[in-house]
C-alpha cells in the first residue's frame, strides 16, 4: 500500500530537541531524513575510544602470558558486532570460549545458528543469562574442562597443579562484570548500564582452581563497518553522547522494520502499513500513540527517542537478533 500523507490527519511536526549546545539551532529530523538514504551512510563515521581504552590493550597485552585461557563476552542479539577483532590477535593461540550474554534478549533460533558458527571456528560457546544465573552451569564445566587440560599439561612438565587462569575480555557493556559476579557467587566487581564503568585491573580468586582477570569494556581505535558501528548504538556499547540520539533512533526503527516490521503493531498499536513509510513518519505515530507531545504539536522526539531505544536494551521489545552469521 503506498503511504498516502492525506490521510495522516495531522499537522506536520518539527522536532522539539532543545537547542544544541554545539551549533545552539533546533535540529529539523524530517529534513536529515530527507537527506539520508535507507542505506548506513558513510558520514556517520562513529567511532568512540576513549584514552581508557588504548590502555586497556595495552594491559590485555602485557598480561595474555599469565593467563590459561580467553573467555570473551558478547552480546548474543549481535555477537558478531559486539566481537573486538584485535581480541584473536592479542590473545594470540589461547583457548578461547565465547560466552553468548543476555541470550534472553535474543531470537532463540538465530542463538543456535551462532553456537554452530563458533563450532565451525574452533571456539567452544555458551548462552547465558547473567541476570539469572542460566547457562552458568554449562560455562562452568567448560572451563573445568580447560583445567583438567592445564593439570594433564603441567604434570606432563614435572610442574606443581596450580588454578586455571581465566582473562575475560569484552567490549563495552555486554555485562563481563555480572557474569564474573554470576560465577563468584557475590558481588566482586563494580556493574553498570553505562559502558566503560569497569576501571582497572581486577583478579578475582575462587575457592577451587580458577582465577579470573576482570579487564575494562575496549573498543578497537576505528569501526570502518559503519552498520556495526550503529548496532553498538543500539545496544548501548558505545555512549549515546557520541551522537544525536534521534539518530540512533530512527536508524533503529529502519532495522526493526526491515528485521521484525510486527513490533510496530504488537508493541506500538499501530494500525498502518508501514511497508512505504520513511522512519520518521513511523516514529510520529508511536509520538501520538505515546502521547510525546509538546505544546504546538511538536513531537517530543527526544522523549520518544529514549523511550525507544531504552525499551529495545531492556527487552520490552521481544527477542530481536540484529544479525546472522549468514548476514556478516
Amino acid at each position: 500500500m503506498k503511504k498516502n500523507n492525506s490521510k495522516l490527519n495531522k499537522p506536520v511536526i518539527k522536532s522539539s530537541r532543545k537547542p544544541s549546545t554545539k551549533n545552539n539551532k533546533v535540529r529539523d529530523l524530517k529534513a536529515d531524513e530527507a537527506n539520508k538514504s535507507s542505506s548506513q551512510d558513510s558520514d556517520l563515521n562513529i567511532n568512540w575510544y576513549p584514552g581508557h581504552m588504548k590502555k586497556t590493550k595495552e594491559q590485555i597485552l602485557e598480561n595474555i602470558k599469565l593467563v590459561d585461557v580467553v573467555l570473551e563476552i558478547v552480546d548474543a542479539r549481535a555477537p558478531y558486532s559486539t566481537s573486538n577483532p584485535d581480541i584473536d590477535d592479542m590473545v594470540k593461540n589461547l583457548p578461547k570460549v565465547v560466552v553468548l550474554n543476555k541470550e534472553d534478549l535474543a531470537d532463540s533460533n538465530r542463538t543456535q545458528q551462532w553456537i554452530e558458527y563458533y563450532k565451525t571456528k574452533g571456539h567452544e560457546s555458551a548462552m547465558i543469562n547473567s541476570l539469572t544465573g542460566k547457562g552458568l552451569n554449562e560455562l562452568l564445566a567448560s572451563l573445568n574442562n580447560k583445567s583438567k587440560d592445564l593439570y594433564k599439561k603441567l604434570e606432563s612438565k614435572g610442574r606443581r597443579k596450580r588454578a586455571l587462569r581465566v582473562m575475560v575480555v569484552g567490549i563495552p557493556n555486554v555485562g563481563k562484570s555480572s557474569i564474573i559476579n554470576r560465577i563468584v557467587g557475590k558481588k566482586s566487581a563494580q556493574t553498570g548500564d553505562r559502558p566503560g564503568v569497569t576501571k582497572g585491573k581486577q583478579w578475582v580468586k575462587l575457592k577451587g582452581d580458577l582465577e579470573l582477570l576482570d579487564t575494562p569494556g575496549v573498543l578497537w581505535p576505528k569501526i570502518e563497518d559503519q552498520s556495526v558501528a550503529m548496532k553498538l548504538a543500539f545496544l548501548g556499547s558505545i555512549k549515546d553522547q557520541v551522537m544525536e540520539i534521534e539518530e540512533i533512533a530512527m536508524e533503529l526503527i529502519k532495522y526493526l522494520k526491515e528485521i521484525k516490521p510486527q513490533i510496530f503493531t504488537e508493541r506500538f498499536d499501530l494500525d498502518k502499513d508501514i511497508s512505504d513509510m520513511e522512519a520518521i513518519e513511523i516514529a510520529d505515530f508511536i509520538a501520538f500513540k505515546r502521547g510525546y507531545i509538546l505544546p504546538g504539536n511538536q513531537v517530543d522526539y527526544f522523549r520518544l527517542s529514549s523511550s525507544l531505544l531504552m525499551e529495545f536494551r531492556a527487552g520490552k521489545l521481544g527477542t530481536i537478533t540484529l544479525e546472522t552469521p549468514k548476514s556478516i
